[in-house]
């Protein structure tokens, strides 16, 4: 390296625009070097008319010829240059596997690659025209590259397997559809019933033991011991109005959570005249009054003395059979789905599609009444 040393020293023959050794060197009349192109186009860019370096204006805009002296010099420069980087990596020189030859002069052999302009390098070119480039050993850009690459046929892999497990479900999904229709015929059951009770069990799969989180519960609200209950008390408690609490709406959330895959589970609605659950962003404010409503983080179904909505924007009326005890909840992240079941009367209450979900989800309740 002493070589590119020396070569580095030698700043008498770069250009103060480019920084690179001269091409084409000019001379201003207030007797500055630059390249023909470099000032040539600075001035065009430029409202003023004046050197770069001492400043000095010029009315007219000076006619630029090459300076023959200063190009002999930068010649010989280069010539110089190139006898001393030979000579310091001779040992280098005949080519290597994994060697090229630059791809900008006749230089020697080496593994360089300049990542600024995408491109092989020898030492000549490292401390010259490239000398405020960013520049790696090959042998280190290729692994780089290979590392990236290997990368990326792993992501290719998961989406290969993922697409074929969605593939297995579906063909799985297709075998019970057809159980399904061989039973109707051989029992009487309607085919729809049959294809409910296929499309629960599938769901139930991914079912979550979910309790009650106390930390998020509004101070009316009241816990069972075991968390997996809850319903309105009278009075505030004397919680600790922490930031996880709701402090206006009485909601509680789940301890579960999820930001992939599947997640199912289900709710005792028997006893209550009026409720409101389903799933709900990490980020909702939980100090303010809350509108539910997708919109809003809110993937919500709700009942009120027996009519039934799914809390979308408007509200969508919904059929809820009188008497039922339970309501199912699945989530799929990826395919942005939050569906409600009547797991009782094995049908589907209501599903919201099409959403892109971008941070954790949660369970929550509602209670409205004491």
């Amino acid at each position: 390296m002493s070589a590119a040393s020396c070569l580095l020293s030698k700043d008498r023959f770069l250009c103060f625009i480019c920084l690179n050794v001269f091409t084409d060197p000019v001379s201003t009349p207030c007797g500055h070097n630059f390249c023909k192109n470099c000032i040539s186009q600075h001035w065009d860019i430029s409202d003023r008319c004046q050197c770069p370096l001492c400043k000095k204006a010029f009315e007219v805009r000076p006619e630029l010829h090459i300076n023959t002296f200063i190009s002999e010099m930068v010649s010989q420069f280069r010539h110089e240059a190139q006898q001393k980087v030979s000579s310091s990596s001779s040992e280098q020189q005949a080519a290597k596997p994994g060697e090229v030859p630059c791809d900008i002069c006749t230089g020697t052999k080496l593994k360089l690659f300049c990542k600024t302009d995408q491109t092989c390098i020898c030492m000549l070119c490292s401390v010259i025209d490239h000398r405020t480039h960013e520049f790696v050993p090959l042998r280190e850009e290729y692994e780089g590259k290979k590392a990236k690459l290997g990368k990326t046929e792993a992501e290719i892999q998961q989406m290969i397997t993922k697409r074929q497990l969605k593939i297995q479900e579906i063909k799985e999904s297709v075998k019970m559809s057809k159980d399904a229709a061989d039973r109707e015929k051989a029992e009487g059951v309607q085919m729809p019933q049959r294809l409910f009770e296929a499309e629960l069990k599938r769901v139930q799969q991914y079912a979550v033991d979910v309790t009650l989180d106390p930390d998020t519960a509004h101070r009316k609200l009241i816990l069972s011991d075991d968390e997996r209950q809850v319903h309105c008390g009278e009075e505030e408690n004397d919680l600790p109005d922490n930031p996880e609490r709701f402090s206006v709406e009485r909601l509680v959330l789940g301890k579960q959570s999820l930001s992939s895959g599947r997640f199912y589970f289900e709710v005792w609605v028997k006893e209550k005249r009026d409720w409101i659950l389903g799933m709900v962003r990490e980020s909702v404010n939980r100090k303010e009054v809350i509108t539910p409503s997708p919109a809003n983080g809110l993937w919500t179904v709700g009942a009120y003395e027996n009519i039934c909505g799914a809390l979308e924007d408007p509200t969508v009326p919904l059929s809820l059979q009188r008497g039922s005890e339970k309501v199912g909840v699945f989530v799929d992240y990826e395919e942005g789905l939050v569906s409600f079941y009547d797991v009782d009367d094995v049908d589907v209450i209501y599903s919201f599609t099409g959403w892109s979900f971008t941070e954790k989800l949660y369970p929550f309740i509602y209670c409205t009444h004491v």
